[in-house]
C-alpha cells in the first residue's frame, strides 16, 4: 500500500510541476529586472502541500524552483560564487519550496477555508521575503535604475521592488484559492 502511496503521489507531484510550469508561462505583469505576476502559478504546490503533506509539498517546491531557474536564470549577480549560490537559493530554490509547507500552516484551524487563506497567504510572505532579502543583499546595484529610488536604502528598495510584483500575486493566489476551496474543497483534502 505504501509503494501505491508514494507513487500516487510522486504523479501528482509530477502533474502539478507541469501545471505550475506552464501557468509560470501566463504573465499578468513583469517587472524589468525579475519577477512577474503570473496566472497563480503557486498554487499547483500549495495543493501539492495539502494533499500530500509536508515532504512532497517540499520536494515539489524545491523542483519546481529547478525547473525555474533552469528556464530564467539568465545572469547572476556580482560574479561571485558566493552570490550565485545565494542568488539559486533565495531566488528558486528555497523560494519556491516555501510554497511546500502551506500544509504546516492550515493545521491549526479547523475551517478549511480559513486555514486556506492564512496558509496560502503564509507561504507567499516567505517566498516573498526571500525575494526581498535577495534583492538587498544581491541586486541592490539595480537600484540606480530606477529615478524612484534615489535616497532610498537598499532595503527599501528590495522591499517596494519585490512587493510591486508579489502583493499582487499573493492576492491573486489567495482570491483564486478560496473561490476553489468553495467549489472544489476536495483538492484541499489530505489524501
Amino acid at each position: 500500500m505504501k509503494k501505491r502511496t508514494n507513487t500516487a503521489a510522486m504523479v501528482e507531484c509530477a502533474l502539478m510541476i507541469a501545471v505550475g510550469t506552464v501557468l509560470a508561462q501566463i504573465k499578468i505583469f513583469q517587472m524589468p529586472y525579475g519577477g512577474s505576476v503570473t496566472l497563480v502559478s503557486s498554487l499547483p504546490f500549495i495543493i501539492v502541500s495539502y494533499r500530500h503533506g509536508l515532504k512532497w509539498g517540499l520536494i515539489a517546491g524545491f523542483t519546481n524552483g529547478f525547473a525555474q531557474m533552469m528556464a530564467g536564470f539568465w545572469r547572476p549577480p556580482a560574479g561571485t560564487i558566493g552570490a550565485i549560490f545565494a542568488c539559486i537559493m533565495l531566488d528558486y530554490l528555497l523560494a519556491f519550496a516555501c510554497l511546500g509547507t502551506a500544509c504546516i500552516f492550515r493545521k491549526p484551524f479547523k475551517n478549511k477555508f480559513t486555514g486556506v487563506a492564512v496558509s496560502v497567504s503564509a507561504v507567499m510572505v516567505m517566498r516573498f521575503m526571500c525575494s526581498f532579502l535577495s534583492g538587498a543583499v544581491l541586486w541592490g546595484s539595480y537600484q540606480s535604475s530606477y529615478r524612484w529610488a534615489d535616497g532610498l536604502s537598499v532595503w527599501a528598495y528590495s522591499f517596494i521592488y519585490n512587493a510591486s510584483y508579489m502583493m499582487p500575486e499573493m492576492l491573486i493566489t489567495v482570491i483564486v484559492s478560496c473561490v476553489l476551496v468553495s467549489v472544489a474543497p476536495q483538492l484541499f483534502d489530505n489524501n
